[in-house]
C-alpha cells in the first residue's frame, strides 16, 4: 500500500488510466493538452518525464497556495473542445437537440417520417398522421369515421360502439387537433381537456394513448387517480396542462386543497359513462359538471347507453349527436361463444383442466367477488398454474405488477373482478373465462370483449350452474341469441322464464306463478295473529269452590 501522501498521490496519478481525466482539471495552456493518442500511451507503472506535469507542491507555490477555480469551457461558451469522458470513448459524440423533449413524449426514430394516409380524408393535424402511421395504423374504424369529424365541428354527441374498435382514439385525436389549432399560455394549476374515467387502469391506459398519438405535437398531459400517493400529481398541475384524464375521487380531492382548477375547461370527456353511474359516481360527477363552464364541448362514449345513461346526459349536452355504430350492448363477431352446465361444486376442476387442456396464451378468469378471486388464485397456484389476482382492494403498486406480469411473454393467468372488464386493452387475449356469471348482462359483453379486439379471434367460456340459469337466461336474452352450449342444456336453462303474472280469482292466475299483489297484505289492517286466536272456551267449574251451597249460578 501507498502511503497516502503528495510524492506516491503523483505516482499513482502519471499511472493511473483516468490521468487525462485528472489532467483536464489542470489549467494548462491551448498546446500542453493532453490529446486522446498522447494520454493512452502513458498508461505504464513508471512515473511520467513529461514537462506538462507539475508537483502539487510547485503548482500549490506557484497560485498562492490554493488550486483556482476555473469554470469548464466548451464549444458553446466560446472555448476549446473537450475530449471525452474517458481515453476508451474515442467515438464522436452526438450533438444535443436545441431544445430537449418533455419527460412524457415518446422517443421517435430519425427515419423517414411514416404517415397513415388512410387518415388524410379526415383533415387532421400533420403531426397525428405520423404519429398513427408508427403506430401500424392505416384505416380509421366505423366509429372514427363517424365521430371524428363531428368532434372536429365542435358539436356535442353520444357515442356507442363495440368494445375494442378504437373508442380512445375516436376523441382523442380530434381533441388533439382541436387544441393544436389554438395554443393559449396555460396557466397554473389548470387543464383545457378534461377525461374522467371509472378506474385507475383506465384512467392510464387513456393517458397513455393521448401521449402515443400526441408524440409530435408537443402537448403537456397528466394522469391524476387514487391509490398512490398525490404529491407527484400535484407537482405535474403545478404549470398547467393540456389534457387531464382522471378519476373522480381523486379529483374532488385535489380540487377541494385548490391544487387543481377545472373552471377554464374548453373539452370535457365521460368515457364509459354506463360503468360510471353504475359504480356510484352520480353524486361527484354532478359536482364536477357544476364547477365547469357553460361554454364546453361535452363527449359521451361507452359500448352501451342505457335509458339512465341518456336521462343524466340530457341535462349536460346540448343539441347532442348520437353515433352508433353496432346495436346496444352486441359483442365483436370474432369472439365464439360457449357455455357449459355444471355443479358449483366441480367448477374449480373444470376451470383446471380447460386451463391446462385448451385455454393457452393469455387467459382471464372473471370472478363476481374480490374474495373469491383471492381464493381462486390461491387455488390455482396450488394446482401448479401461475395466476395473478387483480381488484378493488388491491394497491396501485400489486395491480401494475400483475397486469404486467400479463403482457409479458409469460403470462400468468389472470384472476379479475369487473374492475377488468372495462377498457383494459391488453393485445392477443386468446381466453376469457366467466366462473362466476355477472348480475347485469351488460357486464358480460365488457368482460368478453377483452378477447377478439381488433379484428382478432377469441374465445369466451362461461359455466353455469343452477343457481345462475335466470343470469344466463338474461345475457341471451340481451344478445338475441342463445349461447351455444357444450354439454347437455338443463330444462330450466331450455325455456325461457315468463314474467310473473297477476292471481285471478278463485286461485286460478295466469301461468308463471302467482306473482306480485298489488297494494298492502291482507293481514296489514286485520287483528294481530294472537288476537286472532280463538277464545278458550269457559270453564264451569273454575267458580265451584267459592259458590255457596245450592246455588247453581243462575237467576
Amino acid at each position: 500500500m501507498f502511503r497516502r501522501c503528495w510524492r506516491h498521490h503523483s505516482l499513482l496519478r502519471s499511472a493511473c488510466p483516468l490521468s487525462a481525466l485528472h489532467n483536464r482539471c489542470v489549467p494548462k495552456g491551448p498546446d500542453e493538452r493532453l490529446s486522446v493518442s498522447a494520454s493512452t500511451e502513458n498508461h505504464s507503472n513508471t512515473p511520467s518525464t513529461s514537462n506538462n506535469q507539475q508537483s502539487p507542491r510547485r503548482f500549490r507555490k506557484k497560485h498562492g497556495g490554493k488550486r483556482p477555480f476555473q469554470k469548464r469551457r466548451g464549444p458553446a461558451a466560446g472555448g476549446p473542445a473537450r475530449g471525452p469522458r474517458h481515453p476508451e470513448h474515442n467515438a464522436p459524440e452526438h450533438n444535443a437537440p436545441e431544445h430537449a423533449a418533455p419527460e412524457h413524449d415518446v422517443p421517435v426514430s430519425h427515419g423517414a417520417p411514416i404517415r397513415a394516409d388512410g387518415f388524410a380524408h379526415l383533415e387532421l393535424a400533420e403531426c397525428l398522421l405520423r404519429s398513427l402511421g408508427e403506430e401500424g395504423y392505416s384505416t380509421p374504424t366505423p366509429i372514427q369515421e363517424k365521430a371524428v369529424p363531428q368532434i372536429l365541428s365542435g358539436r356535442d354527441l353520444f357515442g356507442c360502439a363495440q368494445t375494442g374498435t378504437g373508442k380512445t382514439a375516436a376523441f382523442a385525436l380530434p381533441l388533439i387537433h382541436r387544441l393544436l389549432e389554438n395554443r393559449p399560455e396555460t396557466k397554473p394549476r389548470r387543464c383545457r381537456t378534461l377525461v374522467l374515467a371509472p378506474t385507475r387502469e383506465l384512467a392510464a391506459q387513456i393517458h397513455e394513448s393521448f401521449r402515443t398519438y400526441g408524440r409530435h405535437a408537443r402537448l403537456r398531459s397528466a394522469v391524476i387517480y387514487g391509490g398512490v400517493g398525490q404529491h407527484q400529481q400535484a407537482r405535474a398541475m403545478m404549470r398547467g396542462v393540456d389534457v387531464l384524464v382522471a378519476t373522480p375521487g381523486r379529483l374532488l380531492d385535489l380540487i377541494g386543497q385548490r391544487l387543481v382548477d377545472i373552471r377554464a375547461v374548453e373539452f370535457f370527456v365521460l368515457d364509459e359513462a354506463d360503468r360510471m353511474l353504475d359504480m356510484g359516481f352520480i353524486h361527484d360527477l354532478r359536482k364536477i359538471v357544476d364547477m365547469l363552464p357553460e361554454e364546453r364541448q361535452t363527449l359521451f362514449f361507452s359500448a352501451t347507453l342505457p335509458a339512465e345513461v341518456r336521462s343524466f346526459a340530457s341535462t349536460m349536452l346540448r343539441d347532442p349527436l348520437e353515433v352508433k355504430t353496432a346495436p346496444q350492448a352486441t359483442p365483436a363477431e370474432t369472439v365464439e361463444q360457449s357455455v357449459i352446465f355444471v355443479p358449483k361444486r366441480e367448477k374449480k376442476s373444470l376451470l383446471i383442466d380447460l386451463l391446462r387442456d385448451e385455454a393457452k396464451g393469455r387467459v382471464i378468469v372473471f370472478s363476481r367477488t374480490k374474495h373469491g378471486a383471492d381464493k381462486l388464485q390461491r387455488d390455482l397456484a396450488k394446482s401448479g398454474v401461475a395466476a395473478a389476482a387483480i381488484h378493488g382492494d388491491k394497491s396501485q403498486a400489486q395491480r401494475e405488477r400483475a397486469l404486467a406480469a400479463f403482457k409479458s411473454t409469460r403470462p400468468p393467468v389472470l384472476v379479475a373482478t369487473d374492475i377488468a372488464a372495462r377498457g383494459i386493452d391488453v393485445d392477443d387475449v386468446a381466453y376469457v373465462i366467466n366462473y362466476d356469471l355477472p348480475i347485469e348482462p351488460e357486464t358480460y359483453v365488457h368482460r368478453i370483449g377483452r378477447s377478439g379486439r381488433a379484428g382478432q379471434s377469441g374465445t369466451a367460456i362461461s359455466l353455469c350452474d343452477i343457481e345462475e340459469v335466470s343470469r344466463l337466461i338474461a345475457i341471451e336474452r340481451l344478445l338475441k341469441k342463445e349461447l351455444t352450449s357444450r354439454n347437455e342444456r338443463p330444462e330450466e336453462a331450455s325455456q325461457p322464464q315468463r314474467r310473473p303474472g297477476r292471481a285471478g280469482r278463485g286461485g286460478q292466475g295466469r301461468p308463471g306463478g302467482q306473482g306480485k299483489r298489488r297494494g298492502p297484505p291482507p293481514h296489514a289492517f286485520s287483528r294481530s295473529k294472537k288476537s286472532r286466536r280463538r277464545p278458550a272456551e269457559p270453564n264451569p267449574h273454575r267458580w265451584a269452590k267459592s259458590r255457596p251451597a245450592g246455588d247453581s249460578g243462575t237467576v
